[in-house]
């Protein structure tokens, strides 16, 4: 009997541990480069490469550069208007979609969700020739609408199957009981539906809000003029030069995507929460 409670506290200490080591690695390998970005932001020195050095001199000067020499802030404000109308619009669609295909039996819905899929398994290199060709036809190169549109048109397939698939978590019986007390589908959808699929929903919108901050390859091939361009597209201005890297200053624009997300993260915490609908049907 003592070997047996010997071997199972041995597994119990020996699986923490691997759990542990585990984070902790992972921890390190996300928190290091964070630490380097961060460094190399407020870094006096010219840097030419990413280091880590514990004794630099701290400045702001990398910052009022990037404000006064660059057109940093025309990208930033750029990038929001994009990020803000591609997750105001996916998030919209995305949830009306994939409450649509949960709740409803119509003719059509097994093939549109196999669509969904297939369309999820172009790559979006094998699609940017047909994005060209698109927006020379609507007139929409070098325009923030029709790049938000492909955001908007790229993440609705996997995303509504996301969501699809949390709707199909939620009883049914709560839409039962609200018809049975008169409400019609709008009231169920938003009354009782959608406060319980929240954590999807800010799920959603972090996601769609956090796509056009990292895309490089669309912005790149789509917006054209200085001004237009987003912050990925500029920043790798800085580093695209093998002979004139200006590593700080992208460090330091690098730093300053991170607020919005973060600031949008914090906004949308409480939402990350799984279990709303334990014991929603009960009495």
């Amino acid at each position: 009997m003592r070997g047996i409670l010997s071997s199972t506290k041995f597994n119990r200490f020996f699986s923490r541990f691997l759990t542990y080591l585990f984070l902790i690695v992972l921890s390190i390998i996300i928190i290091y480069p964070l630490l380097i970005t961060v460094q190399s932001a407020f870094n006096a020195s010219d840097l030419t490469a990413f280091t880590l050095d514990l004794h630099m001199h701290w400045t702001l000067a990398n910052f009022q550069q990037l404000f006064t020499q660059t057109l940093y802030l025309t990208w930033f404000k750029n990038t929001m208007i994009i990020a803000v109308s591609t997750m105001i619009i996916q998030v919209i669609i995305v949830t009306l979609a994939g409450y649509t295909y949960s709740r409803y039996r119509f003719k059509g819905r097994k093939n549109g969700l196999i669509f969904f899929l297939v369309i999820q398994m172009v790559p979006t290199m094998a699609a940017l020739t047909a994005y060209f060709v698109l927006g020379l036809i609507i007139n929409g190169l070098d325009q923030y609408w029709f790049l938000t549109m492909v955001y908007v048109g790229g993440g609705i397939p996997m995303n509504t199957w996301l969501m699809k698939g949390y709707f199909d978590t939620i009883p049914r019986d709560l839409d039962e009981s609200a018809r049975i007390d008169g409400a019609g589908h709008l009231r169920i959808l938003w009354q009782i539906n959608l406060p319980l699929a929240m954590p999807m929903i800010a799920v959603q919108a972090l996601w769609a809000f956090m796509g056009p901050f990292g895309d490089y390859l669309l912005s790149a091939f789509l917006l054209r003029s200085p001004e237009n361009m987003t912050v990925a597209v500029g920043l790798q201005q800085f580093i695209a030069d093998p002979t004139n890297q200006r590593v700080a200053m992208f460090a330091a624009g690098s730093f300053l995507i991170s607020i919005p997300i973060v600031i949008l993260f914090f906004l949308l915490q409480r939402n990350f929460q799984s279990g709303l609908t334990a014991g929603g049907t009960k009495g």
